[in-house]
């Protein structure tokens, strides 16, 4: 009896629960359009504020161009402030060479010498060293003292050592003559360079100085000879006038 009771109460049970999970079922279908309806609505409406942004943000563009003239940019008649950059003056830029070599003295050069003198002679007959004796070296072959092993660079450069390549050669050895066993770094003032080059030069060479005429010369030379040319023309105006007159 108890039995019979058990499997009735099932029998009832089944068409309930089966009506539940066909409800439920239901619900879920008719729910999923309406998200994916409302999924699609959010994204229309962000990518057209997105295309709005844009557009405003173009339009803009094209009118601040127009108003400040992005695109053809010119110079205001009135300035707000002008920062004055001082122009460089040629005459600025040092002594020349040929300025320097007219002002220092063998003595000065000799002083210099004395950081070369760890490895050159530079008496007559002085036997060669680490470096080459350089008695009579200003106005000689480049890489030719007599008895001396020198690198094949050196010894293959040709030229003769004059007032510029003696200035270039103590500036930065290496970098004139690249390949030379030189290791002396170099004199990094012109004035050192200029006095060691006629202190050598006082050494059995004696090679004429680059002549140099100083500045203040040639602006009078300059104003002579404008002078001069106001005189002629003044003198020829005067006999134009005589010879109309007569």
């Amino acid at each position: 009896m108890h039995q019979m009771m058990m499997r009735l109460a099932l029998h009832r049970l089944v068409p309930v629960i089966m009506g539940a999970s066909g409800m439920t079922m239901d619900k879920n279908s008719s729910a999923t359009p309406n998200a994916e309806t409302d999924s699609g609505d959010l994204f229309n409406t962000a990518a057209g504020w997105v295309l709005f942004a844009a557009g405003l943000g173009l339009g803009l563009s094209i009118v601040s161009g127009k108003v400040f003239h992005g695109n053809d940019p010119q110079r205001p008649e009135s300035l707000g402030y002008v920062i004055e950059v001082a122009e460089a003056d040629a005459g600025d830029s040092g002594p020349t060479l040929a300025e320097v070599l007219n002002t220092v003295t063998a003595a000065d050069g000799e002083r210099v010498f004395a950081k070369c003198a760890a490895c050159h002679s530079i008496d007559a007959g002085g036997a060669n060293g680490v470096g080459p004796n350089l008695h009579g070296i200003m106005g000689a072959p480049v890489g030719k003292v007599g008895g001396y092993s020198y690198s094949s660079a050196m010894s293959t450069h040709g030229g003769n050592w004059g007032w510029d390549e003696m200035n270039d050669w103590l500036d930065n050895p290496r970098g004139y003559i690249s390949g030379t066993k030189m290791g002396f770094a170099g004199l990094s003032k012109l004035e050192d360079r200029a006095a060691v080059a006629v202190y050598m030069n006082d050494n059995g060479s004696n090679i004429a100085l680059p002549e140099f005429v100083p500045a203040e010369v040639v602006a009078e030379d300059d104003a002579e000879a404008e002078a001069e040319v106001d005189q002629n023309v003044a003198e020829g105006t005067s006999e134009q006038t005589a010879a109309a007159e007569s």
